[in-house]
């Protein structure tokens, strides 16, 4: 029920209920506690992905992948209203964009209850703060961790000449969580804070250093927000030294390692984002024993392990992913669009290696069936045998599996 229908209603029914001698002031204060016990129950459910392939330099291959894994999860296996999901992709994702999507889709929206999710897919860097809002942490100044907008681009003639950056600091995040007003908040973050590439494996961070320094719009943002929050410097320090803000994050590396992104079976994006998405497909789990399943996953070469941090005392590790406490029926694959006998079938479950001309699905607890007439990447044309509809989940027939 929204704002203006709860509003009707009360006029409506204290009118009538007056006429029946009851004190309009005693229903409406009983009529709110229900809608507001309803709310609770069936809170909203919002996400911002950002995936970034079009750096001016240094271009990546796999983040825009990385949104439509997350936004495919989210509304076919924990119940999200495509309205609800705000995707910014390369040139949509400057710093500016970045930094109003959080606050006009997040923020302003999300209410006590509701659940928020943010994915960032791109890269990350280390650029110096002469500065930085952590005063006294250390005697020595610390390159602090950042994320690298569309437009974080390096200074002209680096590395010999240095300058302020666009990008966006592990700190702002800090705070931008922090004015979030729900507890139930999932973080994911797919980049890395080292440079290098290989010809089939890319890392996802731009380069940095001592000579890169934090903006002056960067310093001013984070200040407005802790007089927004009336958070004193003191209090931040506290609060960032101790954990993240709210919720959960997860991260596809140590600050000292490298994130990486390669061809999976014909489709390109990050491998953490890839195995995490993978699995919650086809298994109920909490975040501990995710992590535990997906991290052997990484080959122990890539020197790449995936890590995730809760709220300290909150035990949120043993919560459902993305805090929804019943997600949609597991599955290997789902149907995403259908056109008289011809379907689209996402496969964001199931071994791709298992996927060729021929392969059979069948719907999840229904007759539904169709089969594989081509696969390209995680996207495969199908023809329905029995009748399927958009979102019907999928398993492998057992002939195919």
């Amino acid at each position: 029920m929204n704002h203006f229908s709860r509003r009707h209603f009360l006029q409506f029914a204290s009118a009538a209920f007056a006429t029946l001698g009851i004190h309009p002031l005693v229903f409406q204060r009983q009529a709110r506690r229900y809608g507001q016990a309803l709310a609770e129950s069936t809170p909203r459910k919002l996400a911002l992905l950002v995936g970034i392939n079009s750096y001016a330099d240094q271009p990546l291959q796999g983040c825009v992948n990385d949104t439509e894994l997350q936004r495919q999860l989210l509304i076919h296996r924990f119940g999200f209203n495509p309205k609800d999901i705000y995707i910014l992709s390369d040139k949509e994702a400057t710093r500016e964009g970045i930094l109003t999507a959080f606050e006009e889709h997040l923020i302003k929206q999300a209410k006590p209850g509701d659940i928020v999710v943010y994915h960032y897919s791109g890269h990350g860097s280390r650029i110096f703060d002469p500065e930085p809002i952590l005063r006294g942490v250390g005697n020595t100044p610390q390159l602090n961790g950042t994320f690298v907008p569309v437009d974080g681009t390096l200074p002209a003639g680096y590395p010999d000449v240095g300058g302020s950056v666009k990008d966006i600091m592990g700190h702002t995040l800090f705070l931008l969580k922090s004015a979030l007003q729900t507890e139930k908040v999932t973080v994911i973050l797919d980049s890395c804070f080292a440079g290098g590439a290989t010809r089939d494996v890319r890392f996802r961070s731009r380069d940095g250093g001592r000579n890169i320094l934090v903006s002056p719009e960067e310093r001013a943002y984070q200040e407005w927000w802790l007089s927004y929050l009336d958070m004193s410097p003191e209090e931040f320090v506290n609060g960032y030294r101790t954990g993240v803000a709210k919720g959960i994050a997860l991260a596809a590396a140590a600050p000292n390692q490298l994130a990486r992104e390669q061809n999976i079976n014909g489709f390109q994006a990050g491998i953490f984002t890839y195995l995490l998405t993978h699995y919650l497909w086809h298994k109920d789990s909490n975040i501990d024993q995710i992590f535990k399943k997906i991290t052997p996953e990484i080959p122990s070469y890539f020197r790449q392990v995936p890590r995730y941090e809760v709220k300290v005392g909150s035990g949120y590790q043993l919560e459902n992913p993305y805090f929804v406490e019943t997600p949609n029926s597991p599955a290997q694959a789902t149907v995403i669009g259908v056109s008289g006998k011809d379907a689209r079938l996402w496969l964001g479950g199931v071994d791709l290696r298992k996927v060729g001309a021929g392969t059979v699905f069948e719907a999840v607890g229904d007759a539904g069936r169709v089969r594989v007439v081509s696969r390209d990447g995680i996207v495969a044309a199908a023809t329905l045998e029995n009748a399927v509809t958009v979102g019907t989940p999928l398993q492998l027939s057992v002939e195919a599996s």
